[in-house]
């Protein structure tokens, strides 16, 4: 067995943080899917842009497309793009979705970064989306805001899965779970609907480490590399109150699962930590980790598998109290990191969209020459 598929044995899900085009047609997302135990993929802007933009595997699509519809706009290309590749991977994952009773085997695709700050606009976009997949094991992914909250309580009360991101907080945390069990009571088959909360995990230890090193006290250089996973249990322990405890006790009779807590942003940032600690410190029941390539391969490789999220949870309390006392505002920083993290995501759409466009210029060149 698989050290990918031991996570599994633990009751956690193992979602590929990758999509290409290439890894739908040559078989290698089936392999991962029957080898490694993976029963999820998601997508992101910047992914799409570094798949588009990084090979010549699209251009055959982008011809078809523009030789059909000439005037199609950089988004309208993006799009149909990705689109196709959402539904191939769904596919691959049906078998999974089905196995699962509709509780794993999703795809996720995210709105427009840039509807971030708009409830409405965001909540149709998500429908529209979901109507233009067409797929039962799609979620569509929505920002953790202020404004995306409004939206991701409407959109689940509709029915469709959704992907809450973003999340660096209890305060996030919260907001979107509770988001999650509003929802229910609205939504007319809250059995057939599912739901992940999107813990960032990573970029915490990023930004609350330069703090501690600008501090550079023997204590404050102690707490480096802990707070994210701290932050991450104590998330884990809202979840296991919230969805165990008298809450969700009547949705959870009617046979209504529970929203996961998905850990994101799990690639190791600083070359001095463990390349797998996102992995092998956030191991538990009814979560989901998704991760690169990269942090999968290192994972099987050499990635030790244990229950860590049920361990250590007064170190992880007294850790938090710690940075507190030395005057870290932990609330401030995840906050800063969800403002950053739109823009994070806006930049790459950017880029997409502008690489689209000279792909599209590139073509036609071709085309006129050829």
């Amino acid at each position: 067995m698989t050290r990918t598929k031991m996570l599994v044995e633990q009751g956690q899900a193992v979602w590929l943080d990758f999509i290409r085009r290439d890894i739908l047609v040559n078989g290698e997302l089936e392999r991962l899917i029957a080898e490694d135990g993976v029963s999820g993929v998601t997508s992101n802007p910047a992914i799409f842009q570094q798949a588009i933009g990084g090979s010549a595997e699209y251009d055959s699509d982008l011809q078809t497309l523009l030789a059909a519809a000439p005037y199609s706009t950089s988004m309208e290309l993006y799009e149909a793009i990705a689109i196709a590749d959402i539904r191939m991977a769904a596919d691959q994952l049906a078998a999974t979705y089905r196995q699962t009773e509709g509780r794993d085997g999703f795809v996720s695709l995210e709105v427009s970064p840039h509807l971030a700050r708009d409830a409405t606009a965001t909540a149709a976009e998500a429908e529209r989306l979901w109507r233009q997949v067409d797929r039962p094991n799609l979620m569509i992914k929505i920002p953790a805001t202020p404004e995306g909250l409004p939206a991701v309580e409407q959109v689940l009360s509709e029915g469709i899965n959704v992907n809450i991101t973003l999340m660096f907080s209890l305060d996030h945390y919260e907001a979107v779970a509770q988001a999650y069990l509003a929802a229910l009571g609205k939504c007319q088959r809250p059995q057939s609907l599912a739901s992940v909360a999107s813990f960032f995990v990573s970029r915490v230890d990023t930004k609350v480490d330069a703090l501690l090193e600008e501090i550079g006290s023997e204590e404050a250089l102690a707490l480096r590399g802990k707070i994210a996973v701290a932050n991450s249990k104590m998330a884990y322990q809202r979840f296991r109150e919230l969805f165990h405890g008298e809450t969700f006790a009547k949705w959870r009779g009617q046979g209504v699962g529970v929203q996961r807590v998905l850990w994101a942003s799990t690639s190791t940032k600083n070359p001095s930590y463990r390349d797998v600690i996102y992995v092998e410190e956030l191991v538990g029941p009814e979560t989901v980790n998704t991760v690169p390539p990269s942090t999968l391969e290192a994972f099987r490789d050499h990635g030790e598998v244990r229950d860590s999220l049920s361990e250590g949870l007064d170190q992880a309390r007294e850790d938090l109290e710690r940075l507190a006392a030395l005057g870290i505002d932990l609330n401030g920083v995840t906050q800063e990191l969800q403002r950053e993290g739109i823009d994070k995501f806006a930049q790459p759409f950017d880029q997409l969209l502008e690489t689209l466009e000279q792909k599209r210029s590139a073509l036609e060149a071709a085309e006129s020459t050829g």
